[in-house]
């Protein structure tokens, strides 16, 4: 086996050599860092395997509910990049395993899973992709029980995120004050050879139009909180439960295009706080697909009113025809979403479940136009980052008409 046999970035070769228990990388968008992870992955279970020795290489995140929202596709991808992988490992619509039995992959979330990972024996390789918002209890959980049994290998732990905050349990554990026997670089698209031409030119597009957010999709820039964000300083993410006394559920839906998700949330109000209990979403779903998805996502959305964009009225009657009757389209009209969007700023707070990473990064990352020259926050929306704000808007929309509707005066 040799280098040349092995495409990685050159920042990161140093990341992948000697011996070490903690591997990582964090950095922006397009820096090949997940693709590089996986590959590597696959190269040392091919390694482990062919020196006899047996176990499992487990990939996590810390939300993971179905194999479509895990690291798969992308070790497959990188197993039948390179040939002498490729007949080493057999892949399967559900799994990833040695020919000769000895290596295999199993994926699972953190959030959840926590003592189903701690059961799960004989780990060699432990990567966790997307780590930023892994919580310090389930790393105080997860790297102890991250050891080698004196059976001729040691377990290694890699970590793979974009920084969001500097306080983050991820950042403080693994940049700010890393542990012994560590190796870690920043990565970014820049540090990639391959980065591709289309990606180049969202890039652009994205330093144009979003100066806001560029530095931490692309260079690994804390995300800061600034004046620019729609909804700034009215959103936490917390646990909670919707009680009896709540209104609600509400279910809003935003169907997605070739390069968007489909999104969907489930939603509660009481007293004037919003709360957002549940998301769905996925790119590239076929609308076949898209109740089953729902159900499986969301329980029994089926049974509820599910409010839906109504630029879509064919698939909205698809949806009706099988298994959500009660799907409907929204009124939308000039400035309807200033108005949506104003009225969910109209609640004292917005409190974002950790079960919707996705709807909470939107809160952080939905943002205004700011003036290229002046910096000045423009009245501007931008049309990113509000996909699931979109459902949420349109979930609300028999609240919204409700409160905007004139009150009749008694005789």
């Amino acid at each position: 086996m040799t280098r040349a046999q092995i495409a990685l970035p050159p920042k990161l070769i140093p990341v992948f050599q000697g011996r070490s228990r903690y591997r990582c990388a964090w950095g922006g968008r397009g820096s090949a860092k997940t693709r590089s992870f996986a590959m590597m992955s696959a190269i040392d279970g091919y390694r482990l395997g062919r020196a006899g020795i047996s176990g499992n290489i487990l990939c996590a995140r810390e939300h993971l509910v179905n194999l479509d929202e895990s690291s798969m596709e992308e070790v497959k991808g990188a197993i039948r990049a390179v040939p002498w992988l490729e007949a080493y490992y057999e892949i399967g619509e559900k799994y990833i395993r040695s020919r000769d039995g000895r290596i295999r992959y199993l994926f699972t979330g953190l959030r959840h899973n926590l003592s189903g990972v701690k059961s799960k024996a004989r780990i060699l390789r432990c990567w966790v992709d997307e780590a930023e918002t892994v919580a310090d209890p389930a790393w105080q959980v997860l790297l102890p029980t991250m050891r080698d049994q004196g059976q001729g290998w040691e377990t290694e732990i890699w970590i793979t995120w974009n920084p969001e905050r500097e306080d983050s349990a991820t950042n403080q554990r693994f940049r700010i004050n890393p542990p012994t026997s560590w190796k870690g670089v920043e990565l970014n698209y820049h540090d990639n050879p391959w980065f591709p031409e289309a990606l180049e030119s969202e890039r652009l597009d994205d330093q144009r139009l979003r100066p806001d957010t560029y530095d931490h999709v692309w260079n690994g820039s804390y995300l800061e909180i600034t004046e620019a964000q729609v909804f700034h300083g009215r959103f936490s993410q917390e646990e909670f439960e919707p009680s009896e006394d709540w209104n609600g559920p509400y279910h809003g839906l935003d169907f997605g295009y070739s390069q968007d998700p489909t999104a969907a949330v489930q939603c509660y109000t009481h007293g004037n706080v919003l709360y957002v209990r549940r998301e769905a979403g996925k790119k590239k779903l076929d609308l076949d697909d898209t109740v089953p998805y729902l159900a499986r996502e969301i329980p029994q959305i089926t049974m509820h009113t599910v409010r839906c964009d109504s630029a879509r009225p064919e698939s909205i009657a698809y949806l009706q025809k099988h298994g959500m009757p009660r799907a409907v389209g929204v009124k939308k009209g000039q400035g309807s979403v200033q108005d949506g969007i104003e009225f969910m700023k109209s609640f004292d707070r917005i409190v974002v479940h950790p079960d919707c990473p996705e709807t909470y990064r939107e809160f952080r990352l939905h943002s205004y136009k700011i003036d290229r020259l002046s910096g000045d926050v423009l009245p501007v929306m931008l049309d990113s980052f509000n996909h699931w704000i979109d459902s949420i808007r349109y979930a609300l929309e028999p609240l919204m008409r409700a409160k905007s509707r004139p009150r009749l005066r008694s005789l």
